[in-house]
């Protein structure tokens, strides 16, 4: 395991009842790494991503921040991090459908007990940052589907985390809108140093990323590791 690493996992497990989802995964992501983790369907993808950030605890092996276990960290806890360390893009925004893009992106801050003036400041700020101001005051329904994405990827920085995770985040969108997100969350990660965990199961997607691991089965497929392109002036390290 690497000993610059920011997030481990070591021999994660996690089932559903019968259905086993890991089957005792490793990995290393070092600080302000893109990684992307690919494979097909139902390999247990978004359950890594779920365990590494902390919504769920695996049945057995171990999740490590900054050297800290964290899967054996009660809820509260864990959601404490979530809304301060971590960011989570979800593939479908799952932005509250009541709320005014503002809202949604101030919500994190206020939930952590920032001042609500200062909060949309800072959420007013994102949603210019990422082109997508003139819909401050619209609500999800009322907007397209790659602005909606827009306004969850500056929810999920607002609170400028050191880990972002973004599970399938331009699964839900046509090419071009999907190629923007991608393009703005590189643009902002790199700006800020941010760390990334990408789930995909999309090989163009995946080549937005400095280093990708390939599940199947619930494991770490060795032979799967191999170089893939990155678009131009990328380096990709192995």
């Amino acid at each position: 395991m690497s000993t610059s690493a920011i997030l481990q996992a070591r021999g994660v497990v996690k089932s559903y009842g019968p259905t086993p989802a890991l089957r005792g995964v490793t990995l290393a992501v070092d600080e302000g790494e893109i990684l992307a983790v690919t494979g097909p369907s139902g390999c247990g993808k978004s359950t890594l991503l779920h365990c590494l950030s902390g919504i769920l605890r695996p049945d057995a092996g171990e999740v490590s921040w900054c050297g800290q276990r964290i899967d054996s960290w009660p809820e509260h806890r864990r959601s404490q991090l979530r809304r301060g360390e971590f960011g989570i893009l979800f593939q479908f925004g799952q932005l509250v459908a009541e709320l005014t893009a503002v809202e949604n992106v101030a919500l994190p801050l206020l939930l952590s007990g920032v001042r609500r003036r200062a909060a949309v400041t800072a959420a007013t700020t994102w949603l210019e940052r990422l082109g997508v101001s003139e819909v401050a005051d619209q609500r999800p329904g009322e907007v397209s589907g790659g602005q909606q994405q827009r306004i969850a990827l500056a929810r999920a920085l607002v609170t400028e985390p050191r880990v972002l995770f973004a599970d399938e985040p331009t699964g839900a969108l046509d090419s071009l809108a999907g190629e923007q997100v991608l393009t703005e969350l590189v643009r902002l990660a790199r700006q800020q140093h941010t760390t990334v965990v990408l789930v995909t199961h999309d090989a163009s997607v995946a080549a937005y990323a400095d280093r990708e691991i390939v599940l199947r089965d619930g494991t770490v497929d060795e032979t799967g590791l191999g170089l893939h392109a990155v678009p131009a002036g990328r380096a990709v390290h192995r």
